[in-house]
């Protein structure tokens, strides 16, 4: 997820919603971002499928299309909205229908969805609006829900992210302090989209999902999917070079590669009155 890398980094806004400029930088590479982007557990997308009323989707800051090719084949019909162009055009290449637009700012034009999902995304979306937008545009007993990957890598790997980082990128918007476990800074982030979720009063009481799991990475394998986060999409060639090159030493120092565990967290409710959606 673009607003933890390794090193814990987070945006020193609390609104992560607010910081477009990062928000909309992915598309820098959306090849490498599709490839080194990890997928989602199976088991997460067929319990959305299960408990929607049905298999139309609508999917919130799409991106390349990673969630919402996994949908496609698990038979849903899919419409993505995302705001770059570059990750939208990507995503229509592989099959996915996209419209590029803000959530905030798409225009449904009177389309209904059974469920909404969003993955890796919703801290990017305003939210008080996010939840009301997604109660305006779903059927009668559609299901929201956001969800994304918490990890953090080995120790060693960590603290050469930041040291380099900080020397290379004194003057970024993100706070590189490894004081918590991303699992704990997801779950309070989690929590709080619940929150919103449950202030529109138009879902039934959010729930909480948990998928473990785990994902085993070469040196070549990480340092292509560190370039994919949000903390390094804006670094100049040379300082990105710099930071893959330190990164890879301690991941040689590993033997060359490390098992990463990740816990892809989920918060999801039920809409239950159109009438408060609207």
């Amino acid at each position: 997820m673009p607003i933890i890398v390794p090193g814990q980094s987070r945006p020193s806004d609390p609104q992560p919603h607010r910081h477009r400029q990062m928000a909309e930088s992915f598309g820098v590479d959306p090849e490498r971002y599709d490839r080194a982007r990890p997928r989602y557990p199976d088991a997460l997308v067929a319990r959305i499928v299960a408990a929607s009323p049905g298999r139309d989707v609508l999917d919130v800051g799409c991106g390349t299309g990673i969630e919402a090719r996994q949908f496609l084949a698990a038979g849903c019909t899919v419409l993505g909205v995302d705001p770059d162009a570059r990750m939208a055009e990507f995503a229509r290449q592989t099959g996915v229908e996209v419209e590029v637009a803000t959530f905030e700012a798409w225009d449904p034009a009177g389309r209904t969805f059974d469920a909404v999902v969003a993955g890796q995304a919703w801290h990017w979306v305003d939210p008080a609006v996010g939840p009301a937008k997604a109660a305006r545009v779903l059927r009668p007993g559609g299901r929201l829900t956001v969800f994304g990957h918490a990890f953090d890598a080995p120790t060693e790997v960590t603290e050469a992210f930041t040291e380099v980082y900080r020397r290379v990128a004194p003057d970024s918007p993100l706070i590189l302090q490894p004081v918590r476990p991303a699992l704990d800074i997801y779950e309070a982030m989690f929590a709080k989209a619940a929150d919103g979720i449950r202030q529109t009063g138009a879902f039934d009481e959010p729930e909480q999902w948990r998928f473990d799991w785990e994902q085993s990475y070469t040196r070549d394998g990480w340092l292509d999917h560190l370039p994919t986060t949000g903390a390094l999409t804006h670094l100049a060639p040379d300082k990105l070079a710099e930071v893959l090159d330190r990164v890879g030493v301690a991941i040689d120092k590993l033997g060359g590669g490390f098992t990463m565990p990740y816990t892809t967290l989920a918060a999801t409710a039920t809409l239950t009155s159109k009438t408060l959606a609207l």
